[in-house]
């Protein structure tokens, strides 16, 4: 038996569910109520197996930053309410040893702290509405994250106390998206909000 991990956006899941038991047979399922949402579980004629696993949180916020740019957004019913897209370049490594390594290094540094002071003022506003201390329950807060690009950059972002109200939020990791542009953010709404299927066939 192999797996596979399909993502399906909320609204089509009750299709792909219908077309899952088209290929497969007659479907046994259960739904369960999670923190995130309504986890499906479903097991076809032929022993083919589905767990889909939401993350229905609403608002959503993204915060999504590479050494190549950063995005932060916040999202309502699947639609970006606010968005901010920008570039900020920190250099790569060098293979250049000595003085030179050093100066290179301290450089590299300080580009990737402004980095990462830009995202957090404009994460801040976005999220927040500049903010530090909301209440919990303060309207337009949002009530899950969606995180991506590089994941030593992201950590930085989010330790910043500032920004301190996101954390404990339930999260979503893609780690495997590109430089941060005004598509990749809204690439990363999409996939932050999808269903994640394990698909087991037999």
């Amino acid at each position: 038996m192999g797996s596979r991990v399909i993502e399906v956006d909320p609204e089509r899941l009750d299709r792909w569910l219908a077309g899952f038991a088209d290929r497969h047979g007659p479907v046994e399922s259960t739904r369960d109520d999670t923190a995130d949402g309504v986890v499906v579980r479903a097991r076809a004629a032929d022993g083919a197996c589905v767990v889909a696993t939401p993350f229905a949180h609403d608002p959503l916020g993204l915060v999504l930053v590479r050494r190549g740019g950063y995005a932060a957004g916040l999202a309502l019913a699947g639609t970006l309410t606010a968005a901010k897209v920008g570039s900020r370049r920190v250099q790569s490594r060098t293979a250049a040893g000595g003085w030179s390594q050093q100066r290179f290094a301290r450089r590299r540094d300080k580009q990737a702290d402004e980095l990462v002071d830009a995202v957090v003022r404009h994460a801040r506003r976005i999220l927040l509405a500049d903010d530090e201390s909301p209440g919990r329950d303060a309207e337009g807060l949002p009530r899950g994250l969606v995180v991506g690009g590089d994941r030593a950059l992201v950590r930085e972002v989010l330790e910043a106390p500032a920004l301190r109200a996101l954390r404990g939020l339930p999260m979503r990791e893609l780690y495997d998206l590109p430089d941060p542009r005004r598509d990749v953010l809204e690439t990363a709404l999409r996939r932050g909000r999808a269903y994640r299927i394990t698909l087991t066939e037999a």
